[in-house]
């Protein structure tokens, strides 16, 4: 049984970590553009702790809340913004490309849907290699407009490949909805199309998710599939944009660059609707007593470290 207060630890440690980078991010520090993931931190701790030695996990330009969640330390990944050879990559890959081979983050892509592709090959690799892994790859709504989202799920299929293809469903993609930019892409419906096991996990409760996680990578394992699940997550972190089509301002969620309206010296929650916000939810499951204990630490912890 996983342990409550050692999850809602690492969950606030991605939190925490990320608005010491934003608050760094505003001072225009870093050279390199960097995605924040505030709003995501559950669904990265829930597949860190699925994860074994030979698992594979295949990202996208959204990946710090993945890296913070398998490293565990944020001064590697600091340094790897600020490009210096101290870096996680040796300053090599920055932010979008950012990998962690020691925790099998082989490949990350800034291309999107570039990932989906490669975590086909890794597949096949593992399956001919006789590995006791799988691969994990990661995707944003907007991948699933990209032909190599199509193409990689139907050969996943055709190759009786396992893997966990997550999509992270914030509805956004750059500054628009998904009304905005496309109709609608009915995922389970997609996925049944090709045989496809589909499963949506929503509402931040990070036991729930490790559990559910779990059981379908046992499943995938055992009969050589495919799952696809769709996780559905709330990017925080939004801003006003006003120009001469929008002279009162229209509502843009959180894409990329420093957050405006996070504070890290305020309550790491950031908005209580609909368990949007995964730290809400530790609210719920612990006390706001507890969390606030925990943050205590967590903040004096990632101080020490990056001093």
């Amino acid at each position: 049984m996983n342990d409550l207060s050692s999850i809602s630890k690492k969950i606030l440690r991605i939190r925490i970590a990320q608005m010491i980078v934003n608050e760094k991010y505003k001072t225009g520090e870093f050279k390199i553009p960097i995605h924040l993931a505030f709003g995501h931190e559950t669904i990265a701790v829930a597949i860190d702790e699925i994860m074994n030695n030979e698992d594979k996990l295949i990202l996208t330009h959204r990946n710090i809340a993945y890296n913070l969640a398998r490293l565990g330390k944020l001064n590697p990944i600091l340094d790897e913004y600020y490009l210096k050879t101290s870096g996680l990559d040796c300053g090599k890959s920055g932010s979008m490309n950012l990998i962690n081979p020691a925790k099998g983050i082989i490949y990350t892509s800034s291309i999107l849907g570039n990932n989906f592709s490669v975590a086909v090959g890794i597949a096949m690799s593992l399956e001919i290699k006789h590995k006791d892994g799988i691969a994990i790859v990661l995707g944003g709504d907007g991948s699933l407009e990209e032909g190599s989202f199509h193409e990689s799920i139907l050969m996943f299929k055709s190759l009786n490949l396992s893997g966990l293809l997550i999509i992270e469903n914030n509805e956004w993609s750059m500054a628009t909805k998904i009304s905005e930019r496309r109709i609608h892409i009915d995922l389970e419906t997609f996925s049944k199309s090709y045989d496809v096991k589909y499963v949506k996990l929503s509402g931040n409760n990070p036991l729930n998710y490790i559990e559910e996680l779990t059981r379908l990578k046992e499943q995938s394992k055992k009969n050589n599939e495919l799952i696809c699940i769709e996780v559905m997550v709330n990017t925080l972190g939004d801003w006003i944009m006003t120009n001469d089509q929008n002279p009162d301002g229209k509502f843009i969620n959180y894409h990329a660059g420093p957050a405006p309206t996070i504070d890290v010296t305020t309550c790491p929650a950031l908005i209580k609707e609909n368990n949007s916000d995964p730290i809400f939810v530790l609210i719920d499951l612990l006390g706001i007593d507890e969390l606030n204990k925990l943050s205590d630490i967590i903040r004096n912890e990632l101080e020490e470290e990056t001093k």
